[in-house]
């Protein structure tokens, strides 16, 4: 259901502007559109503005704008971003991971007792629950068809993803009963409706499908893809998963060590009403984009 932007005040410093009560491309691309205008509008006392799944907070000083003039200034550009075509340019970026890989499974195994099915690996719960035939049946299903980052942060630099595909197509998978104490760096992980990679390894709940060689966070800057910043990955990024088994990982990951690789990337522009006219021949041209020569 969807419903108008709902405005509320935390604090004497923070406007928090709820797009939806529930996740959909649509709040996800008037979130992304509102945050983008408010920077460009570089209106006196706005100090941040940090975007959300399907939300974004305003921090602004009560000194340089009064709060009712900033709710104002805000809502217009918010309809103005809610009137305008849902495009953006963006990058979609291949991914690889090795799936069921020794790492996450050893963490899974060391916390069965938190999870809802003690006997079985997070794959293979995540099969059953999606329909799946087999666990690779279910690998297939998650790295067909791409992911977009629909905000960055809770843990620094972790990408929240949610899958360019129909709702009724959505994998959906509930997190641990009860957290882990561990889970491995860059760890690709779900929970519900949304996927993650962990940026630094730690505590977690999410459901562990495998792992990245690729980092996506780097505080001391010692990797050239990320063109001087700290987090590699913006909202409005698309994933595209790439398989690959230990051999591969091995070879990736001694290439990063050695400021050696370079993640495929490719500028595209995306075109949200397009994109739900029909779903899957616009990532099928997304993908093709990606692997273009």
């Amino acid at each position: 259901m969807s419903m108008e932007t709902r405005f509320s005040f935390g604090g004497d410093e923070h406007l928090l502007c709820e797009c939806s009560e529930e996740m959909s491309f649509e709040a996800f691309f008037k979130a992304i559109n509102s945050v983008e205008l408010i920077r460009e509008s570089n209106t006196e006392g706005i100090l941040e503005v940090c975007g959300g799944n399907a939300a974004y907070l305003v921090k602004f000083d009560p000194d340089l704008v009064h709060p009712e003039q900033l709710l104002e200034i805000v809502k217009n550009l918010e309809l103005k971003a809610s009137s305008s075509t849902p495009v953006i340019r963006t990058r979609i970026i291949e991914v690889p991971v090795y799936y069921d890989d020794p790492w996450t499974k050893k963490t899974m195994h060391v916390f069965r007792d938190r999870h809802q099915e003690p006997t079985m690996t997070d794959l293979e719960y995540a099969a059953k629950l999606n329909r799946c035939a087999t666990v690779e049946d279910f690998i297939s299903m998650h790295h067909n068809s791409p992911w977009f980052v629909s905000q960055v942060g809770f843990v620094c630099g972790v990408p929240w993803l949610y899958q360019l595909v129909s709702r009724d197509n959505q994998i959906e998978v509930p997190k641990y009963v009860r957290p882990r104490t561990d889970t491995p760096r860059h760890t690709i992980g779900h929970g519900g409706c949304f996927a993650a990679i962990y940026a630094v390894r730690g505590a977690g709940g999410y459901q562990m499908f495998g792992i990245t060689p690729m980092p996506i966070f780097e505080p001391e800057n010692k990797f050239s893809y990320f063109n001087g910043e700290m987090v590699f990955s913006k909202p409005g990024d698309i994933f595209k998963f790439k398989p690959i088994e230990e051999d591969e990982f091995k070879e990736i990951e001694f290439a990063v060590e050695k400021d050696n690789f370079e993640p495929l990337v490719k500028e595209v522009e995306f075109n949200l009403d397009d994109f739900l006219k029909d779903i899957d021949g616009y990532n099928r041209n997304l993908v093709r984009e990606l692997y273009a020569s």
